[in-house]
């Protein structure tokens, strides 16, 4: 061997060595298996910008996420980025100092967005932001466009015609809502999808003022008419699961699903021949103002602890521009926070104009932040309601009284 090739082998094999130093590697937990390749997609337009960062994408199953993800940093062994869910379920981490504490200096883009989504993120005890928000969901009825068009049914504009068409369904042979109620969340779905436009904006200013509790009349009246349009549900609703239910929607065998705006991509995916439709379900009259529930569905995080900060930040950056938005929008079919993004789909477009009259995803919103929660309240008390346990007027008292013991509204 010459000297100068053993330069040569000096100098590369000095390189080598060197280069996992200047390498910023991050890793980047989700619940979102489903959207696998699209976060792919994403993070790979990321590191064509910053090529001296690599992103490793690691999704985990949804149910068991904050479990897995609170012990991995619990125990040092944590991503560097993730995904936290929102609300009560950010402070179960955040609570522990276990995310980086964000802002406008260091995410400049944070100063456009919505008051309420950055609020989804922030822990009410330090006031802190530890999240970029990544969506919106909207709770609505969507429902199959060629059905209602074959039967020449048009949205209903009040509870009553909602009522009419269910039965026009029916007597047609077909399902008219695919619902069911095995499958503990969906219940607390279907009151926010089929009720916000009874109980009214006025019921939730009240109550979020600690004016109002579950006993009220208003609140009353919302399960008693959810109560009456289970009539329309599937026979044998009461053990019919989530996935089921989706299976009679997305094949055809049900005209409407109340539910989440998530389910639109889903749908999608299981019958792309579906044409979906959007409504809010209506209220008693046509003066009624027509609401859909709201909530933010979770962020993007850093770990305070990551090796590597800036690039951390650097990535946290990207998913809060518009440029990421509208990827995000376009190939996930979601709604975006992020100001200034477009929906060139029609049916996002409808939701997202659905959304300017809204009442928040109470449960989620406000009453997740002890124990019992407000949501697991609901969905037991709705299981019993619509399974004839129960009255409208007891699971208002019932759900009153379990918030009482962590609510201190509630216990005046």
């Amino acid at each position: 061997m010459t000297k100068t090739t053993i330069r040569i082998a000096a100098v590369l094999g000095a390189a080598t060595i060197a280069a996992p130093a200047l390498a910023q590697d991050l890793t980047f937990w989700s619940w979102r298996q489903e959207d696998r390749a699209q976060y792919e997609e994403f993070i790979a337009a990321f590191e064509e910008e910053n090529p001296d960062i690599t992103v490793t994408f690691e999704s985990f199953e949804a149910t068991n996420y904050n479990t897995i993800l609170s012990t991995a940093l619990a125990g040092g062994t944590g991503p560097d980025l993730m995904m936290v869910r929102a609300y009560g379920g950010l402070e179960n981490v955040a609570s522990a100092g276990y995310l980086m504490p964000l802002d406008e200096e260091k995410i400049p883009a944070l100063a456009e967005f919505p008051d309420s989504a950055l609020a989804a993120e922030t822990m009410r005890s330090d006031e802190t932001l530890y999240a970029v928000p990544f969506a919106s969901q909207t709770m609505l009825v969507i429902y199959n466009q060629q059905i209602f068009d074959d039967l020449g049914i048009e949205e209903p504009e009040t509870w009553e015609e909602l009522l009419e068409i269910s039965q026009t369904i029916e007597e047609a042979g077909m399902m008219p809502f695919a619902n069911g109620t095995a499958t503990a969340w969906q219940n607390e779905t279907i009151v926010s999808a089929l009720t916000s436009s009874i109980m009214g904006s006025g019921f939730y200013e009240d109550l979020d003022a600690g004016e109002a509790d579950f006993t009220d009349e208003r609140f009353i009246d919302a399960l008693t008419h959810l109560e009456e349009i289970s009539a329309y549900f599937p026979d044998g609703f009461i053990g019919l699961d989530y996935a089921s239910a989706q299976q009679l929607f997305s094949s055809g065998m049900a005209a409407m699903f109340a539910g989440g705006s998530f389910e639109i991509a889903t749908f999608r995916n299981l019958n792309p021949d579906l044409e979906l439709g959007v409504f809010a379900a209506p209220g008693t009259s046509t003066d009624d103002e027509k609401l859909v529930g709201l909530f933010y569905d979770g962020g993007y995080a850093a770990n305070a602890s990551t090796d590597h900060p800036e690039a951390a930040l650097k990535f946290l950056n990207y998913v809060a521009s518009q440029e990421f938005g509208q990827a995000f929008a376009d190939s996930l079919s979601n709604i975006s926070p992020i100001p200034g993004v477009e929906f060139s789909d029609p049916l996002l477009q409808e939701v997202s104009e659905l959304n300017q009259a809204s009442i928040p995803y109470m449960m989620l919103v406000d009453f997740r932040y002890g124990e019992p929660s407000g949501s697991v309240l609901l969905q037991q008390e709705v299981q019993k309601l619509l399974a004839g346990e129960t009255t409208p007027e007891a699971a208002g008292e019932t759900i009153t009284e379990g918030l009482s013991t962590w609510y201190e509204p509630f216990q005046d």
